[in-house]
């Protein structure tokens, strides 16, 4: 352990003492550069409350076309339709073709899961 004594702020350690083992199988584990840029943009899909709306209604509707999801959103359906093209571009959000109909639906599970667990958080939050 390598130990430095220095002045900090407040919301620093008072003594930096630096665990050189730990530092390193920490620093192993956690996203490289462009992994944490991919979360990043991910979590960004949800800072928008329109895109973020429109996920929630796929996770709870289902497959829904774009005038469904207008519906439920109560958004124009141009703005419904932008919303959709960022989350296909972003590998969040399925498309099937059903004659001239396209119906939207989550990804996969794993978009499900972050969905369900960010929602309980936000609660959780706002119940302190």
């Amino acid at each position: 352990m390598v130990v430095v004594m220095s002045v900090t702020p407040l919301d620093s350690c008072e003594v930096a003492a630096v665990d050189p083992g730990k530092v390193a199988l920490t620093r192993e584990r956690i996203p490289d550069e462009g992994e944490a840029g991919r979360l990043a943009g991910l979590f960004k899909l949800l800072g928008d409350p329109r895109r973020a709306r429109v996920l929630y209604a796929l996770l709870e509707g289902g497959e829904l076309c774009v005038c469904d999801l207008a519906a439920v959103v109560d958004v124009p359906e141009a703005s419904v339709s932008q919303v959709l093209r960022v989350l296909r571009t972003a590998g969040v959000v399925d498309n099937r073709r059903e004659g001239r109909m396209v119906y939207y639906r989550l990804a996969d599970g794993h978009v499900r899961m972050l969905l369900d667990v960010s929602r309980e958080h936000a609660r959780h939050e706002g119940q302190s």
